[in-house]
C-alpha cells in the first residue's frame, strides 16, 4: 500500500502480509479481489484513533450516493469463520519441545496460546483464530450479524485490543512501514476525520505478485518450530540482564512477535 507522501515529501509504503490458511480465507479471497480491481487506488486512511487504529477505505461509504462501488463477486463469509478448527497440539504449541512453554505464555483472553507457522493464535474447546496484536490488519464491520467484506481495514496501532478477538476478521499483519500508520494525526473520539482534507490519500494498493520483479518483497520469519524460537521467546518472557535487573515472569503472545527479515530473492 503505497500512500500519499509525507509532508517532507519522503515516500511512504505498508507491506502487509495476509494470513495463511486457514484462518480467514474467505475475506482473503476478497482482499485479493480487490487489490486486483485496484478498488483502493484513490481512497484514504479516514480514521485514525489514539491507542486503537488506523482504518482506511471509502471514507464516503456511508453515504450510498458518494460510495465507491465494490467489485462484482466479494463473498459474503459469517461469523462461524472468525474461528477454525484447532491443530494438532504439537502443531500448535510448536516451541514447547524445546522450551517450557508454560514458564511463559500467560493469557487473560484464550485459554491457551501458542504460535501456528508463524502466527500467534488462540485456543479454546477445539477451535483456535488468530490474535488482535499491534500492526495486526482486520476486516472493519458493522454490527453483528455483518462481518465486513474486507474493503474496509484497520491496523492495530496501540495496546493489543484482545476483546476483538474471535469478533472481527484477522486478515493479516504489517511486516513494513507500521509506523507511516502509527504515526498519522489522532482524530477526537472514534477516531474518524470530520474534515476529508485530514484524510491521508492512497495511492495505489497491490498485490506483491503484480509488482515488477525487482520490487516484490521476499521476507523469512524465525520459524516457531525452532530450538532458536524457543530460546528467544524464553529470553522475552525472562529477560535479566545489565539493564533489567528485576526479571518477568512471564509475557502474553503480543509481547513475543515473531521476528521477521528480508531475504534475497531466489
Amino acid at each position: 500500500m503505497a500512500l500519499a507522501p509525507d509532508a517532507k515529501g519522503r515516500s511512504r509504503q505498508v507491506v502487509i502480509q495476509l494470513i495463511p490458511a486457514p484462518f480467514s480465507q474467505g475475506w482473503v479471497g476478497n482482499l485479493r479481489k480487490l487489490a486486483a480491481a485496484h478498488w483502493w487506488d484513490g481512497l484514504s486512511v479516514y480514521r485514525v484513533q489514539d491507542n486503537w487504529v488506523a482504518q482506511w477505505g471509502d471514507g464516503d461509504n456511508e453515504d450510498k450516493a458518494k460510495a465507491k462501488p465494490l467489485p462484482a463477486g466479494l463473498a459474503k463469509v459469517g461469523e462461524s469463520q472468525y474461528t477454525v478448527a484447532a491443530p494438532t497440539q504439537e502443531n500448535l504449541f510448536n516451541a514447547v519441545a524445546t522450551a517450557d512453554q508454560s514458564r511463559w505464555l500467560f493469557d487473560a483472553y484464550a485459554p491457551h496460546t501458542g504460535f501456528d507457522h508463524g502466527w500467534p493464535v488462540g485456543l479454546d474447546k477445539g477451535r483456535t483464530w488468530p490474535t488482535h496484536c499491534y500492526a495486526t490488519v482486520g476486516v472493519a464491520r458493522d454490527l453483528s450479524p455483518d462481518t465486513g467484506s474486507g474493503a474496509e481495514l484497520y491496523a492495530v496501532i496501540g495496546q493489543p485490543p484482545r476483546q476483538l478477538d474471535r469478533n472481527i476478521a484477522v486478515v493479516g499483519r504489517v511486516i513494513e512501514g507500521i509506523e507511516h500508520l502509527s504515526s498519522l494525526p489522532r482524530a477526537p473520539g472514534n477516531g474518524v476525520y470530520k474534515d476529508a482534507a485530514d484524510r491521508t490519500p492512497i495511492i495505489s494498493v497491490r498485490l506483491a505478485s503484480e509488482l515488477p520483479a525487482d520490487q516484490q518483497p521476499h521476507v523469512e520469519y524465525l520459524s516457531t518450530q525452532s530450538a532458536s524460537f524457543a530460546r528467544y521467546a524464553d529470553l522475552r518472557a525472562h529477560r535479566h540482564d545489565d539493564f533489567l535487573k528485576v526479571a518477568a515472569t512471564g509475557a502474553d503472545i503480543c509481547a513475543i512477535p515473531v521476528p521477521i527479515r528480508h531475504h534475497p530473492a531466489s
